[in-house]
């Protein structure tokens, strides 16, 4: 058969079962489990042999997009990353990415899989695929079943039919995750785990979900349709997107469907779906134990151990959970996953910082880490990535110095533009409009000192950028923060207006520019510059700006109209003024 596969790999995922490591801005997908990479690279390399495999597609979290780029940079792999402008589940994920394959080839054949499962045997994987090929030819919905290793409870289950040809099955119903007493009996009944991935004919998968839902049908065509383009992203229309039912795949088609067929996984399959699985997976010491970082252990037993950098002891424990970040610890039994779920729900409420951010923050131009902080003050170790530079911005709030510790920074302040080279510094005012670029072959680092009233990363004032991002930070549940001065705003990403909690208006942009509402007080005009990127080409006597409304505290709203707009809607952002 001459025919080849389209990888559709998920990763828009935001993992929490594998905390503290895998946390919202940075889950698990892209954490280096197991080695030098990570579980979603990994799954790529998979799926690269051209003679099986087409270009792969990746669908993803808009807020995950430079992460997945520069993964796919490390290990030399193209693909056509498409954005979804919010989570609607697996169902409108894989339907998005059946009409955007449809668009490459009218008889395309597509193998979705999750970026975070891990596979030990290749080449049995790349068997299953290439009989999951001919069933999927044959105008089958193809699962791929695991013949269970105990009672598990944490993962669906398919009844399996009678043959269809090799190892094929047909599919007799597929049941929900079980209690302990069902998981036994589905084992001794023959049933295999539900992996979650699949293959399918785009038209077949789409027909399919077309007689259940054909409005979230229409809806992912319509946002593939008009789909844009953003620094070689491919960005899904987000209002009709939007209109998709939240709803996974197995919901969706795969429960419904009467073309449902099963092709056994017998290479080594796991969703590394908690810290356990990561132990059952990991190269273990004569006592059992998974060890990873600076660790010394005595006198215990069964144990999975992982640090960033802080030295961790255990004596005399067995059948323990130890990962140590650099912000928190996690101490728990090697068999309570529910556990750590409940623990993790609770931490949502009492310290939600920390299941979503970590201290190392990652950005497209390279990463920062908060070293100290205090009231007045914050320390940060910044890298740049070669050829890469951060967005021409002022701060309101705070004043920064530079010391450069390792290449060469070239720095821009105000008209004044210097090289700054190791062991040197640089200070920027309070106000001051700067830039940092990192022109040299080698990672720029340099040590950040802030100080001033306000330290908050919403104290950014983006004049231009190369990403083409808001000034306000972007989160990946598709909620923004709000003005930092009155905490987190209460819409959505798919609200027109919204309130934060003090009351103040928040507006979205009309257009596709970055956020440019313009706020004044009728007294003094305090203003921020309007439009995106491109608009900032064109001197402000071409914008027009147009008043849309007047609030109780006598703020003015303006929206910035680009000379050039594009009508489609962005996310929910916050404007303010001090």
């Amino acid at each position: 058969m001459d025919r080849r596969i389209v990888p559709l790999i998920m990763c828009g995922g935001a993992g929490t079962r594998l905390w503290p490591a895998s946390r919202e801005v940075r889950p698990k997908q892209f954490l280096p489990l197991f080695g030098a990479r990570s579980t979603f690279q990994d799954t790529l390399l998979r799926v690269t042999d051209p003679a099986l495999f087409e270009r792969p597609i990746v669908i993803t979290n808009a807020a995950y997009r430079f992460m997945v780029r520069e993964q796919l940079a490390e290990i030399g792999v193209e693909a056509d990353i498409v954005l979804e402008p919010m989570r609607r589940d697996s169902g409108p994920a894989i339907a998005a990415g059946a009409a955007f394959a449809l668009l490459r080839d009218r008889d395309a054949v597509v193998l979705a899989l999750a970026a975070d499962h891990v596979i030990s045997d290749n080449g049995a994987f790349l068997a299953a695929c290439r009989q999951g090929l001919v069933a999927a030819c044959a105008g089958r919905i193809v699962t791929f079943g695991v013949r269970p290793q105990r009672p598990a409870t944490e993962y669906g289950y398919i009844n399996p039919g009678e043959t269809i040809s090799g190892d094929v099955r047909s599919v007799v119903k597929f049941v929900e995750k079980p209690d302990a007493a069902k998981a036994a009996d589905y084992v001794r009944s023959g049933y295999f785990w539900n992996s979650g991935n699949f293959m399918f004919p785009a038209t077949v998968l789409l027909d399919e979900y077309r007689q259940v839902d054909p409005d979230s049908v229409q809806a992912t065509a319509i946002a593939v349709a008009q789909a844009g383009r953003d620094l070689g992203f491919v960005t899904l229309e987000p209002k009709a997107f939007g209109e998709a039912k939240v709803i996974s795949i197995d919901y969706a088609v795969m429960e419904k469907t009467a073309r449902a067929a099963m092709v056994p996984l017998t290479c080594g399959w796991s969703d590394v779906g908690s810290w356990h699985a990561v132990w059952e997976l990991s190269v273990k010491d004569a006592e059992g134990n998974a060890l990873r970082g600076p660790v010394v252990v005595e006198d215990s037993r069964n144990c999975n151990v992982v640090t960033d950098k802080m030295l961790v002891a255990l004596e005399g424990v067995d059948d323990l959970v130890v990962v140590a970040t650099q912000d928190a610890v996690l101490v728990s039994r090697q068999k309570d996953a529910g556990g750590l779920k409940r623990l993790v729900a609770k931490l949502r409420q009492v310290a939600p910082a920390l299941t979503e951010e970590h201290l190392k923050v990652h950005r497209p131009w390279g990463s920062y880490q908060s070293v100290d902080n205090g009231t007045r003050h914050q320390v940060k170790h910044i890298e740049v990535k070669p050829g890469e530079r951060l967005s021409l911005q002022k701060h309101h709030h705070r004043a920064e110095h530079w010391i450069v510790v390792r290449g060469a920074a070239q720095v821009t302040i105000n008209d004044t533009v210097r090289t700054v080279h190791e062991n040197e510094s640089v200070y920027i005012p309070m106000g001051a409009v700067h830039r940092l670029e990192n022109l040299g072959r080698i990672v720029l680092e340099l040590i950040e000192v802030q100080t001033g009233s306000y330290l908050g990363e919403d104290d950014i004032v983006r004049l231009e950028d190369d990403y083409q991002r808001p000034w306000c930070r972007e989160r990946a549940d598709g909620r923004v923060p709000g003005c930092g001065k009155h905490g987190r705003c209460v819409g959505t990403a798919s609200c027109k207006t919204g309130f934060c909690k003090k009351r103040r208006p928040v507006r979205v942009s009309p257009h596709g520019c970055a956020p440019c509402a313009i706020a004044f007080d009728g007294s003094r005009i305090r203003r921020k510059r309007a439009g995106c990127n491109r608009c900032m080409n064109f001197p402000m006597a071409e914008r027009r700006t147009e008043v849309i409304g007047k609030d109780a505290d006598s703020w003015v709203w303006e929206i910035g109209i680009c000379p050039r707009p594009t009508w489609i809607e962005i996310p929910l952002l916050c404007s303010w003024s001090q």
